[in-house]
């Protein structure tokens, strides 16, 4: 906000979607960074998943909010596939917090958080 990259009531509305992740949780093996780039399929079939650096003791839904993260419209698939009650407002949550303190590292490192599907439209979402 200090810098005008983001609207003072977007940055508001997503800190309060946020506070939902963080609340007491099971502690389950994540991958840390569970995004489809990391994810190789042959037809339906997951084949591989590579770069566990940041696996360890974690939040699964962690996991399932980075997997669908700027892509919204296959969470319901995610969700179906994992086989388990999921709350929707901690994967909104997840994709909250990881948008909001994802936007000053990528324009750090010259990527564009505002470019469609990014973290500023993910952040939009939950206006």
């Amino acid at each position: 906000m200090t810098n005008g990259i983001l609207p003072a009531d977007l940055v508001t509305r997503n800190r309060q979607v946020a506070e939902a992740a963080l609340r007491p949780w099971t502690p389950a093996f994540t991958h840390g960074d569970l995004q489809i780039a990391h994810v190789f399929v042959d037809g339906d079939e997951v084949t591989g998943i590579i770069d566990w650096s940041e696996a360890g003791q974690g939040d699964a839904l962690y996991d399932l909010a980075t997997f669908t993260l700027g892509h919204e419209e296959h969470l319901d698939d995610v969700i179906a596939g994992y086989g388990t009650d999921i709350d929707l407002d901690v994967i909104h949550a997840w994709w909250s917090l990881r948008s909001l303190l994802g936007v000053r590292w990528l324009i750090e490192h010259g990527f564009d958080p505002s470019a469609p599907g990014c973290e500023v439209d993910v952040l939009r979402s939950r206006m």
